[in-house]
């Protein structure tokens, strides 16, 4: 078991009599790929702001690399939704301005990564691509060469060819420097073959946390006749409950419960991760799952 590399006990922020962000714990081993996801409003970029210390908690605290959040802003790299670019500023400016605020800069790996991308150092940022704004953006943060990096819808605006890019550089930054990173986004197809750990917010409220593998094998999906699912919702756990005529479609918490009798009218099937996403957000008052033992990640 490892120290978390970001726990939040009882966090919350408050804007006058609204809460953007209530009751929020959780903890996130090192070395995972997070994806942090929830529907617009749900309070994601609230709590990426507190774990970056942009933010103060109204309630509770959060920790990052065992110390308050404003503490360890040396060792954590911060890419804000918008790209924090200067437009009339070259590449070459933006690494100049990198090296002169990070003591731990990383200027050659910065340029290598530029030059394999082909994005011209002496290009302004206002004539680049939304793509290659992107790119730079990515190679400014990991250049830092922080221990968390924290990505605020690193894919907004992004066409799908760019969308691929960017998270094919991410993740060689990953296997190269082995970085935690949280990452939010509302777009679950995004995240799929990318992300080991999952955080779902809606209503300001986490609703899941754990292991991504973990999770999906917790739970199924069943479908059946409609006629018999109460007797079967009434046996287990039911996150979401979908009924069209005489059909039902059931995702379930199954954990370590006893395997489910069902008739032959009954078809079970694994859980995908989109599926399991929107099946909880369908349901905000879902039971929030127990949170899995953090244990030492495995890269491969």
């Amino acid at each position: 078991m490892t120290d978390p590399i970001l726990e939040a006990t009882g966090l919350g922020l408050r804007y006058r009599r609204n809460w953007a962000l209530r009751d929020c714990s959780l903890a996130v081993p090192r070395g995972r790929v997070v994806a942090l996801v929830g529907p617009n409003g749900a309070g994601k970029t609230t709590l990426l702001h507190l774990v970056v210390g942009l933010l103060a908690p109204t309630r509770g605290s959060v920790r990052v690399l065992g110390e308050p959040g404003r503490d360890a802003l040396e060792r954590v790299a911060f890419m804000a939704q918008d790209k924090p670019l200067y437009d009339r500023f070259t590449v070459e400016d933006m690494l100049t301005l990198g090296r002169r605020m990070n003591p731990r800069w990383d200027g050659a790996a910065a340029r290598r990564r530029l030059d394999a991308l082909g994005i011209p150092l002496n290009r302004k940022v206002n004539k680049l691509s939304t793509g290659q704004q992107a790119q730079v953006a990515l190679t400014c943060a990991v250049a830092k060469r922080p221990e968390l990096l924290v990505l605020d819808e690193p894919l907004a605006n992004l066409d799908p060819l760019a969308r691929h890019d960017v998270m094919r550089g991410l993740m060689e930054a990953v296997a190269e420097t082995e970085l935690t990173v949280l990452l939010s986004s509302h777009v679950v197809a995004d995240l799929e073959n990318t992300c080991d750990w999952l955080i779902v917010l809606s209503g300001g409220r986490v609703q899941v946390s754990g292991d991504i593998d973990e999770l999906l094998a917790a739970h199924r999906l069943l479908t059946g006749p409609a006629a018999e699912a109460d007797a079967v919702a009434a046996r287990t756990t039911v996150i979401d409950d979908r009924r069209t005529g005489r059909q039902a479609t059931l995702l379930l918490r199954t954990g370590e419960s006893a395997p489910l009798l069902l008739s032959p009218q009954w078809t079970e099937c694994p859980v995908g991760l989109e599926e399991l996403v929107l099946g909880y957000l369908r349901r905000p008052d879902a039971a929030t799952l127990p949170r899995p033992a953090l244990a030492t990640p495995a890269r491969t």
